[in-house]
């Protein structure tokens, strides 16, 4: 009974904040919303999977992988992401229990407006909600599934609601309230529209964590699609190709990643790599760039610079 008062004590201050203030955010989009992006989306195609008891979080989780065409069973994700002490999902979980059913999680910009262009992309959008108060929080993971401009709402797929049309800013506030935590579930070979190099990085770093390297490595060439200059992608590609037993791949993307970088390890991995295969003089070249290198500007390699010089010396 208690609980239940607070609940609707929560639902009335919420209310009675949004009819008298706008957050800037929502304010912001509905003044000048973006020329290019549409007024109107709602994905109708994403599946639903209602939620059991405390269970928000693998049932938010599975209709974003069912979206993204990949595994998705609410019940065994339930038993990868539900920690029964906290009464519910933790972020880290929540990542985790993505990348280990072959998804790249990324965590996207906390901007509503991000939210709308990954919608309107064609990307599914799991958000963490706080619907209690700052000082009695109560946690709710949901899928953002589309949204209306002129009706100013956002579409979500929440709890045992397949369509749940939310005022805007109802959901700013209940979404700041949570930390403005939004993710992405995509296939490797995706990636999300909105995310910032350093944030689709990290999310490609972490799912080689969990994958399979070849999975790994069309992750980080898809990062490299957008930004060809992303030297730990470059190095990552190189490392799950090697991994994935494509020697002759890996030495393509070390050799690019060298050239292009000069760095010291891609360097020494693609000397390594021409031993292996037997290639002594290129062996040779490219561990004599790597000591130049680490002489000149990456001391913290100059051991392993120096061995892998020795090694193709060696009779």
């Amino acid at each position: 009974m208690i609980a239940r008062a607070l609940a609707a004590l929560a639902a009335l201050l919420l209310g009675g904040c949004a009819a008298v203030f706008t957050p800037p955010q929502t304010a912001e989009l509905l003044a000048r919303p973006p020329q290019d992006l549409p007024p109107r989306v709602e994905r109708d195609e994403v599946p639903f999977f209602p939620q059991t008891r405390d269970h928000c979080g693998p049932a938010a989780l599975a209709t974003a992988l069912a979206d993204a065409g990949l595994p998705a069973d609410p019940d065994r994700l339930a038993d990868a992401v539900f920690l029964p002490s906290r009464g519910g999902s933790l972020q880290l979980e929540m990542l985790g229990g993505a990348r280990r059913q072959g998804a790249v999680a990324t965590r996207l910009p906390g901007e509503l407006e991000a939210l709308l262009r990954e919608v309107a992309a064609g990307h599914a959008v799991v958000v963490l909600q706080n619907l209690g108060l700052d000082w009695l929080p109560r946690w709710h993971y949901a899928v953002v599934v589309g949204y209306d401009l002129a009706e100013r709402e956002l579409i979500l797929r929440s709890g045992g609601t397949r369509r749940e049309a939310l005022p805007l800013r109802t959901f700013d506030y209940t979404w700041t309230r949570a930390g403005r935590w939004a993710v992405t579930v995509l296939p490797p070979d995706r990636l999300a529209a909105t995310a910032t190099e350093a944030q689709a990085q990290d999310a490609a770093v972490g799912f080689e964590r969990a994958a399979q390297p070849a999975q790994a490595a069309v992750a980080y060439r898809t990062l490299l699609t957008r930004w060809p200059g992303n030297l730990l992608a470059g190095i990552g590609l190189g490392n799950s190709l090697n991994a994935a037993g494509d020697a002759l791949g890996a030495a393509a993307a070390f050799d690019a990643v060298a050239r292009r970088h000069d760095s010291a390890v891609a360097w020494i991995n693609l000397a390594r790599l021409r031993m292996a295969a037997g290639d002594v003089p290129g062996a040779r070249s490219a561990a004599e760039q790597a000591v130049r290198r680490a002489q000149a500007a990456e001391p913290s390699w100059r051991d392993a610079a120096t061995a892998t010089l020795d090694a193709t010396r060696q009779p």
